[in-house]
């Protein structure tokens, strides 16, 4: 299931290999990401590894969840707790007995029932609407969110506690424009996926098409860039795919900007750098330290300073 979470950068290979040894545990997951980056395929990918896979794995979107049933939803309810209910009904919790319980964006919860939720993960103990009686359940919780908890935390909209519990290991999900490496690899993959799932002729892009598309920041992330694939491999089948084929909001979008040094991943030393540099514009313009301060965008006097200070001559 890990192989449904394509990419080589580095940081989100780091991502996998965290992700491979915590399947392994039954230990509470915090998966962060923007939207679209691909949380509930990683929290189905904890759970087919997981010692739970052949047991229930449930979902629950939290925000998609109305206030004035969340508690029942969550926790079931008795025949007769209140109005509507004509039947027992299992929670989600009661359901995922046994296995694992996924909270989709687990910030939207509203106050109340993080509470409870906070309770359950510390004892393990449910009460259905309505009971008066507890009940143990044996569920791992996996959950996710879009949000700043921390930011909500201090607004008074999550509480501390639940967000210490639910995070015993965060797992953090990088953004498609900070791996961009992994453009090629997601567009071969969905371009040759869609074109087997709709028996059409396979799809290629021609050379100006893929160079917006690895400069395009993409801020729906790897969904988004799913989406273009099938709606390509659908209107465009069999066809190369030019730069003027794309989507409008591809098209006119400013490329997201290149920095101007590719910091690398064991890191640099900074000091070591401005002495390269500067040494580099007095190297170009014969010694002339005027002429060397406009090409580092600083003053003379700036630049005499740091020549002083690193001791170049």
């Amino acid at each position: 299931m890990f192989e449904a979470l394509l990419g080589q950068s580095p940081n989100f290979e780091a991502l996998l290999r965290s992700a491979r040894m915590v399947a392994a545990t039954d230990v509470t997951v915090l998966i962060a990401g923007e939207t679209g980056t691909g949380k509930e395929v990683l929290a189905n990918a904890l759970q087919k590894h997981s010692p739970r896979a052949e047991k229930p794995f449930i979902t629950l979107n939290c925000a998609a969840l109305p206030e004035a049933i969340a508690e029942s939803e969550l926790f079931g309810h008795r025949k007769g707790a209140f109005t509507g209910a004509v039947a027992n009904q299992l929670g989600r919790l009661q359901a995922a007995d046994g296995g694992t319980l996924f909270l989709d964006e687990v910030d939207s919860l509203p106050l109340p029932l993080q509470a409870k939720l906070l309770r359950f993960l510390e004892t393990g103990e449910i009460q259905p609407v309505g009971d008066t009686h507890t009940q143990n359940v044996d569920v791992r919780v996996l959950a996710a969110t879009n949000a700043n908890l921390n930011e909500k935390i201090a607004r008074g909209e999550f509480r501390k506690d639940l967000y210490y519990r639910l995070n015993v290991v965060p797992l953090e999900i990088p953004p498609l424009r900070e791996r961009m490496g992994d453009i090629q690899l997601l567009l071969n993959h969905f371009m040759q996926r869609f074109a087997g799932d709709h028996n059409l002729p396979p799809s290629g892009f021609g050379r100006t098409a893929l160079s917006r598309l690895h400069t395009y920041p993409w801020p729906g992330n790897v969904r988004e860039l799913r989406n273009v694939c099938e709606r390509l491999s659908i209107l465009l089948a069999g066809r190369v795919i030019e730069e003027n084929n794309l989507p409008p909001e591809i098209i006119n979008r400013a490329p997201a900007q290149k920095p101007l040094i590719a910091l690398p991943e064991s890191g640099i030393e900074l000091e070591k750098l401005e002495v390269d540099l500067i040494r580099q514009a007095l190297t170009r313009t014969n010694g002339n330290r005027s002429r060397s301060a406009r090409l580092l965008g600083i003053s003379r006097d700036t630049l005499l300073y740091r020549m002083q200070k690193y001791g170049i001559n």
